[in-house]
Parts: structure tokens; C-alpha cells; sequence
């Protein structure tokens, strides 16, 4: 039930380095006094940037949220490949980048992974199988069965090359994979990839300049959603 003077709206949150989704929540919880709060798609532990989170009755929008275009800058390394598909995994296997790809073969190789592909979601994961989440499953070391889906890569293209480290940017629908897309990149080159580091920064129209920090939330914070 609402209460006098509660308050709704999204709060654009810069999230940090080691916090998951959950861990914000939770703070935003605490900071507001309000236990109906929600996040519009969680970003992992390792990466930064922009996460919305829905407060009040504005929790009603986060589907509408969800479906806004994402855009990511990052940075992957060839020749290795990890068990999470990022440096915080196991690393299984490394290989010599050779010849060093240049950019504009970087380019080209990247401009393939744009439009309508479908993706696996990684094991190490949110998505549930058989309700039970798959970085749970892949911690035990089970592999679960997963359906591919359809996602949209609007842009993916590198932005510094400096082998064996290229920092890139992309732009992606909801429920894309960017470790996944770094990975499969990585497996066409022949040499293999990693995601080292990502940033979300913007959701839509919600840009992470704009972002306030989850320990510095308040009301004021709150943005109106039409």
C-alpha cells in the first residue's frame, strides 16, 4: 500500500567495481526506507556503470526499462580464454595472437556480430534453469542445458588497439551477452578472447555522467517516469 508522502521514480545509479545489483538494491532499500525497489537487468560484479533502479509504483516500468538499447565500452584480451568468459574466471586455454590483428580487420571481424544472432546465455549466468540459477549450477561444476536466444548488436566496433588488449564499444538490445559476444569474436579470430573490463554507460536516455553513486542516494535522486 502507498504511504503518505512516499515517493516513486528511477534512480540512475552509477554502480561500482565488486557490488552486485542485489547489494544496491538492498542500499537504495536502507537509504529510502522503502522496500518496494527493483532493478531494470543486472550488471555483473566485475563491470561499472549505469544501473536503474525502480522505486514506489515507477516499479511498475520495469519491463519499459528493460527493453531500452544498451551501451557498453570495455575492454577484451586475445589469446586466453576463461571459464566466465572474463578475467575473473579459470583461465582454460591461451593461445598466440598471431598474426596481431589490426584494427581494420578488427573492424570487420565485429561489423559480423552485428544485427539480429542468437546467443546462449553463459553458465556463468542469472538465467535460472529448472530454478536454479546457472552461476550456481556452473559453481559445482554441473553444465546445464540452455536455449539460444535472438538478441540485436546495433554497434560493436573497437575503439583502441593495442595488442593484446582492445578496448571497444558496443550497443546492444536487452539480454545480450557482451563477454558472450567477446568470446565469439575472440573464437573467430582463432586465437580467443576475455572480457578484462566493462562499463555500461547509458541505458536509453539515462547516461552515466548523469549517474550518482548507490552510497549517495536520496529522494532527490529520483527521477519521474511519464
Amino acid at each position: 500500500e502507498r504511504s503518505v508522502g512516499e515517493q516513486a521514480g528511477v534512480l540512475n545509479i552509477n554502480k561500482p567495481i565488486g557490488w552486485t545489483s542485489f547489494d544496491v538494491v538492498q542500499l537504495v532499500r536502507t537509504r529510502l526506507g522503502t522496500r518496494r525497489v527493483g532493478h531494470t537487468g543486472t550488471l555483473d560484479p566485475f563491470a561499472e556503470g549505469v544501473l536503474l533502479v525502480c522505486v514506489g509504483s515507477a516499479t511498475k516500468k520495469v519491463a519499459q526499462l528493460m527493453a531500452l538499447p544498451k551501451v557498453y565500452v570495455g575492454t577484451m584480451e586475445l589469446g586466453i580464454e576463461t571459464d566466465t568468459l572474463d578475467v575473473t574466471g579459470r583461465i582454460l586455454k591461451r593461445a598466440p595472437v598471431a598474426p596481431r590483428p589490426t584494427r581494420a580487420q578488427l573492424s570487420e571481424a565485429m561489423s559480423l556480430l552485428v544485427g539480429q544472432i542468437e546467443q546462449v546465455p553463459p553458465m556463468y549466468s542469472a538465467v535460472k534453469v529448472g530454478g536454479k540459477r546457472l552461476y550456481e549450477l556452473a559453481r559445482r561444476g554441473q553444465v546445464a542445458p540452455r536455449k539460444s536466444r535472438m538478441v540485436t548488436v546495433y554497434h560493436f566496433e573497437p575503439i583502441r588497439v593495442k595488442c593484446p588488449f582492445v578496448e571497444f564499444v558496443v550497443e546492444c538490445s536487452k539480454g545480450t551477452y557482451v563477454r558472450s559476444l567477446v568470446a565469439e569474436l575472440g573464437s573467430r579470430l582463432g586465437c580467443g578472447a576475455t572480457l578484462k573490463t566493462l562499463q555500461r554507460v547509458s541505458i536509453g536516455p539515462f547516461l552515466v555522467e548523469q549517474a550518482v553513486g548507490p552510497d549517495q542516494v536520496t529522494h532527490a535522486h529520483l527521477q519521474p517516469l511519464a
